[in-house]
């Protein structure tokens, strides 16, 4: 029972670590070049960001990174749930990544010699995406064991209840009454 009361907050700290490197990594890599521009109708731009070429990246990590705050917040159910909108947002950012580096506008782009890629930003930022993916579906399966942020202040469920006498009767002697005996 003690390994199982420690084992949970150092495991919840673990995920916190690793589910905001993945948020933070997605984050960051978002705002980097991911190709430059060397032609077509843009002149005067001479970068392409990972922003600029998969528009969602960003939302997608803050919305993963605010999940961690949530999950933090809420308890059973409710953690689970946003464990798995922490695991979309992070599968949203990996796959929205790996098609920016090899199909879709990005590709016709690269095709028109408009782009030319050469960065691992947009590998970085799939690194974060799975990342985030993996920790959702953690927290989805195990977070419902992790206690809460009120956990510390909840009453014992089998501390005994004192009547309102005693409580007035330990003020009069100038003791607290709300430290337990």
């Amino acid at each position: 029972m003690r390994g199982e009361k420690t084992r949970g907050p150092r495991e919840r700290g673990a995920w916190l670590a690793v589910t905001a490197l993945g948020g933070v990594l997605a984050l960051v890599a978002s705002g980097r070049e991911w190709a430059e521009v060397t032609g077509g109708d843009t002149p005067g731009l001479a970068e392409a960001t990972g922003s600029l070429l998969v528009p969602a990246l960003a939302p997608l990590a803050w919305a993963a990174l605010a999940g961690v705050v949530a999950v933090l917040a809420t308890k059973g159910i409710g953690r689970r749930l946003v464990g798995a909108l922490i695991a979309v947002c992070g599968a949203g950012v990996a796959v929205l990544s790996w098609r920016a580096t090899g199909s879709g506008a990005a590709r016709e782009a690269l095709r028109a010699d408009v782009l030319t890629q050469g960065t691992a930003w947009p590998y970085l930022a799939m690194a974060g995406g799975v990342v985030l993916l993996a920790a959702g579906v953690f927290a989805a399966v195990r977070g419902g064991r992790w206690s809460g942020m009120s956990d510390k202040y909840a009453r014992q469920k089998n501390a005994p209840q004192k009547d309102e006498k005693s409580l007035w009767d330990a003020l009069d002697r100038g003791e607290d009454p709300t430290l337990s005996s």
